[in-house]
């Protein structure tokens, strides 16, 4: 089967070899196992722009190289136009050659997929929306417009769509989906993550606004000044980094909130494993990385009410739904530091439910979509 790979995620060219985005790579490698020629339709990078990359472990026939843009300026606005009709024909050409595409989306590439795609309605297709699949969120319009292809089963032929949570009222193609990272050899008594400290806090993601790891800060310095001896480990590097470490200076939180940029997966791990809570007060997500890792190693999840968190959390009963009021969620908190019996509860919870995910059922789900 030869599989295509429609992506807005870019491949990075270094050393002689190919490098993309370190766990979208992990995904790769699972695809590539169940394709006898894998190609890629998507931008290239000269270099990965702080991205944390990884190298691709495996052999792909061909890139058919798309251009990346964007609509910052008027001039990029309007050298757009030409640029997206030079990717329809790159996506037409793509698309005829393959046996399986597989669309991942939202992104303008995913919109430009989403409409190419209609004119191959007899070959088999997979598209996996990263995005928050809620039909009633505000999102923009090529996002719902994506949402609206995707799921129009007269406009969308043999396509299974993968998204995260579970809606009400969803087409029959659409097909309720996870991400995974830990396998199942990785699995650990829960006992043995009992002993960890209450306190911790760890916060894993892209340091920008959306992502709001000031407020995740701010949680943290909130309950340090109610007398708790807590602390915030925060992984990730992006734009707002220098507004924390300002805010962190002028309001001396150094002793207690740390930043410490971008880190492998083991370090990661380890923080996690270390670590009482996760938290990501996120505008808006997909399926949150960060929180179903943090779970599965025990930490309680502390994360806003979009998208299938809710689902995730079980409502609350597996973790805290933060309310964007601090002093509304500072006393959320409050009550699972004070409570030994509702913290261990929460963590078991989590991590039960955390653990039925692994790669391991992931690669399984993955063969039945490709080798139905």
């Amino acid at each position: 089967m030869k599989l295509l790979i429609v992506s807005n995620a870019p491949l990075i060219y270094k050393d002689k070899y190919s490098y993309a985005y370190g766990p979208y790579v992990n995904e790769l490698t699972i695809l590539r196992k169940f394709s006898d020629e894998l190609f890629f339709c998507c931008p290239v990078w000269e270099n990965d722009r702080g991205l944390l990359i990884s190298k691709i472990p495996f052999d792909f026939t061909k890139n058919f190289k798309l251009i990346d843009s964007n609509l910052n300026t008027l001039k990029n606005a309007f050298l757009s136009v030409f640029y997206s009709i030079y990717n329809v024909i790159v996506l037409f050409k793509a698309m005829k050659t393959v046996d399986h595409i597989h669309l991942r989306c939202p992104g303008n590439i995913g919109l430009l997929g989403c409409l190419v795609q209609m004119f191959f309605p007899n070959k088999q297709k997979t598209a996996k929306y990263a995005g928050n699949w809620d039909l009633q969120a505000k999102q923009p319009l090529s996002y719902k417009l994506q949402k609206w292809i995707l799921s129009n089963t007269f406009l969308t032929r043999n396509m299974q769509v993968l998204v995260y949570g579970e809606w009400e009222g969803s087409t029959k193609n659409i097909k309720h989906f996870f991400t995974a990272t830990y396998a199942e050899k990785e699995k650990v008594n829960f006992k043995a993550l009992e002993t960890k400290k209450q306190m911790d806090f760890v916060f894993v993601g892209t340091l920008v606004s959306g992502k709001n790891p000031l407020y995740a800060i701010q949680l943290v310095e909130g309950l340090y000044k109610k007398g708790y001896d807590v602390s915030l480990s925060l992984y990730g590097e992006g734009v707002e980094r220098i507004i924390l470490e300002k805010y962190i200076l002028e309001n001396d939180l150094k002793n207690y909130v740390f930043l410490h940029g971008n880190q492998d997966q083991q370090i990661i791990k380890s923080a996690y494993q270390n670590s009482g809570f996760v938290i990501l007060p996120s505008k808006s997500e997909g399926w949150p990385k960060a929180i179903a890792e943090g779970m599965f190693w025990g930490c309680i999840p502390v994360a806003t009410s979009v998208s299938c968190v809710p689902f995730m959390l079980d409502y609350g009963n597996r973790g805290v739904l933060l309310k964007m009021n601090l002093l509304d969620d500072l006393l959320q908190l409050e009550i699972i530091l004070k409570d030994k019996m509702g913290f261990v509860d929460k963590s078991e919870k989590g991590s039960e439910w955390s653990q039925k995910f692994t790669t391991d059922v992931f690669e399984t789900e993955i063969k039945k979509l490709l080798q139905p």
